[in-house]
């Protein structure tokens, strides 16, 4: 497999590649990658073959997709490319209007990504966040009426709880309104809370899951070891205590530029690393090709996000596609990184034969 085995984004007609060229680093200097190598990456990318590239409008404050919009008219790539880019996050501060998901923020958010882009369309619209104020049916409406104008093709939502997607979805089929089609939220090895509801839910509706943070933001590629951390302030399981790591160390990407900070440096997540190391030697690949040959399989998923701030970083990501994993492989990734058992989820996985008076009933499209 490599990036030209494309597949849809859920149920739909949008064509991608099972890797998605991820653009937050794009503009982000400190961290990430400037304009020379930004341009590295999108070309690389595109040149083996990849066809996915995603944004949003906060990412650099814009120019993430200003790069974009330049490096595409540039290369004259746009009708071969699917971009998505997203709205949600504040672009400002002072008013309220300039996030969440009223109806004024994502006409303002896609008529500003449309310009930075420059673009007379987006492929796909992710909501970026949920506000948890905008109704779902004004969230639906403002996103039909962005198809119906020919500014959006498709959407989907990031961050956001199953049932209001869920909600979204339904009273989309009910009425005749384009329905969204994917997913966009963290999962990896270290984190598999997605299959709890959101896979499900993408299941039943058609929406492909586009997993970010693949990676856990490069605690799976190995490269930060135990040593990174104070004895004195880990606290086993307390993500809040989980530990530091300077500034120097970390080159920013796990202070106040990334979400996760330290919380990632648990010893539970230590010990799922060192799982997925002894499992990428006897498989003779890296630990980051190993996690994203994981994740990329898992089912419900249509595309990987794949972010990098050098070329390298990216050939070696691509590379993970040709990975293949033995059943004894898996196992062990299984087990080491399994959920645990939360009420209620672990009543939903009983086996048929506890409700249907001992005898086993297989549902349709089940195996």
């Amino acid at each position: 497999m490599d990036l030209t085995s494309y597949r849809t984004l859920g149920k739909s007609g949008l064509i991608v590649s099972p890797l998605a060229l991820g653009t937050m680093t794009f503009g982000a200097e400190r961290w990430g990658a400037g304009n020379e190598t930004s341009r590295a990456l999108f070309d690389a990318y595109v040149e083996a073959g990849g066809n996915f590239i995603d944004t949003a409008d906060v990412y650099s404050a814009g120019q993430s997709e200003e790069m974009l919009g330049t490096f595409v008219s540039d290369s004259g790539t746009r009708n071969r490319l699917v971009i998505a880019t997203k709205s949600g996050f504040p672009r400002g501060q002072g008013t309220p209007l300039w996030g969440g998901n009223g109806a004024k923020n994502i006409r303002m958010g896609i008529e500003g990504s449309l310009k930075r882009l420059k673009t007379d369309y987006i492929d796909m619209y992710w909501m970026h966040v949920w506000d948890r104020t905008t109704p779902a049916e004004e969230v639906l409406q403002t996103l039909a009426y962005a198809i119906r104008a020919g500014k959006i093709l498709h959407y989907g939502f990031s961050n956001t709880p199953a049932w209001y997607v869920a909600k979204v979805a339904t009273l989309a089929e009910a009425h005749g309104l384009p329905k969204p089609i994917g997913l966009q939220y963290a999962y990896s090895l270290i984190d598999r809370g997605v299959e709890l509801d959101l896979l499900p839910a993408g299941a039943e509706f058609g929406l492909g899951m586009v997993p970010w943070s693949p990676l856990a933001a490069g605690l799976l590629t190995g490269k930060y070891g135990r040593d990174k951390i104070s004895d004195a302030s880990r606290v086993p399981g307390l993500p809040d205590k989980a530990g530091t790591v300077t500034e120097g160390e970390s080159e920013g990407r796990l202070n106040g530029d990334n979400p996760f900070g330290g919380m990632l440096f648990t010893d539970r997540n230590f010990q799922v690393v060192d799982v997925l190391k002894a499992v990428a030697s006897e498989a003779g690949r890296s630990p980051a090709e190993v996690a994203l040959a994981w994740v990329a399989k898992r089912p419900g998923v249509s595309s990987v996000l794949i972010g990098a701030s050098r070329v390298d970083q990216l050939t070696q990501n691509i590379a993970s596609l040709d990975t293949v994993l033995e059943d004894q492989h898996l196992q062990r990734l299984e087990k080491a990184t399994a959920l645990p058992m939360l009420n209620p989820y672990f009543i939903f996985q009983m086996p048929t034969e506890m409700v249907f008076g001992g005898q086993q009933v297989r549902g349709w499209g089940t195996s």
